[in-house]
């Protein structure tokens, strides 16, 4: 059996770094973890760092704007999957570099984890933040590095949890609002699969310079259908409000920051369907769920069972 490539995993602490860092070691992979020094200091971190550890895990104090400790972690490894935040997208150049000095990585898997970038009807300020993320792939590509893109589409916990309702923790009883007609399919993973089959595939030859897709075929529905869902687990209909394009628009125009942002993000799945309306075409991409059949992954009807 060949030996299981060894992983550097940078933003380990990360919203999605910290599922990729712990199914990469349960699956086997020699795994290491980049964590600032600052990270270590932090309590809540430090927990997870220890998490990290007692799961065989190493962990390797590092910078992403620290050129020599970059390139002393990368040169440990593999496979490289970054899994930085919204701010670090554009100084991922910094890993690209670092990965040509240190040589020998077979495959490195950008910050992306959302909808496909190159494909994107985003408006302003999602179209900002996807064009950077597109900036990186052509940074990789011109630099001739190996690669997959792994196109998650929606985080699942992430939006079931409260559908949408951003300061809830819980999913609405009484009633919600609708971005757009809710009729537009959208794509929406569970966190931990979004790991599961990123790390499936940093071996695999087929997702050598592809995008990998996550559509799950359960998991593809219009926003009135995870609605319907769960109206059947509790037993009542909820009371329906639809923010249609036109105010959409003018809600991101009017909203400050951090909301317009969410705003354009729910413009881009809900009403223009970026996370369904293309066909994935072999030159480019790949789909999880039919390279990976034996993973069983979370449905929305299964997710919504455990939270109520």
């Amino acid at each position: 059996m060949a030996e299981k490539s060894k992983i550097l995993v940078i933003g380990a602490t990360g919203y999605i770094g910290k599922f990729i860092v712990e199914v990469s070691a349960k699956a086997g992979h020699p795994t290491f973890a980049l964590v600032r020094d600052t990270t270590v200091s932090d309590p809540e971190k430090a927990k997870l760092i220890d998490s990290f550890k007692s799961s065989g895990v190493t962990i390797l104090q590092g910078d992403i704007y620290d050129h020599k400790s970059l390139v002393r972690a990368i040169e440990k490894v593999d496979i490289v999957i970054s899994a930085v935040g919204s701010q670090q997208i554009a100084d991922q150049v910094n890993i690209v570099a670092a990965i040509k000095e240190a040589g020998g990585v077979k495959r490195f898997m950008p910050s992306e984890f959302g909808p496909d970038v190159d494909r994107s009807n985003a408006v302003e300020p999602a179209a900002s933040f996807f064009k950077g993320k597109a900036n990186i792939r052509r940074v990789i590509e011109a630099e001739g590095i190996p690669y997959t893109f792994v196109v998650s589409n929606g985080f699942g916990r992430y939006f079931w949890n409260n559908l949408g309702r951003l300061k809830a923790t819980v999913p609405p009883h009484d009633k919600v609002t609708i971005l757009g007609d809710g009729n537009t399919k959208a794509i929406f993973v569970d966190e931990e699969d979004i790991a599961t089959y990123t790390i499936k595939a940093v071996d695999d030859p087929r997702t050598l310079n592809k995008i990998l897709y996550l559509r799950p075929h359960a998991n593809n529905l219009s926003y009135n259908e995870t609605v319907s869902v769960l109206e059947n687990k509790i037993g009542k209909t909820i009371d329906k409000t639809y923010t249609l394009e036109d105010q959409l628009l003018k809600n991101i125009q009017e909203s400050p920051s951090p909301l317009n942002f969410f705003f354009s993000i729910g413009h881009s799945v809900f009403v223009k369907g970026d996370t369904t309306n293309f066909k994935i075409e072999a030159a480019f991409g790949v789909e999880a769920s039919e390279l990976y059949p034996e993973v069983k992954y979370t449905t929305v009807d299964q997710y919504l069972d455990q939270l109520l």
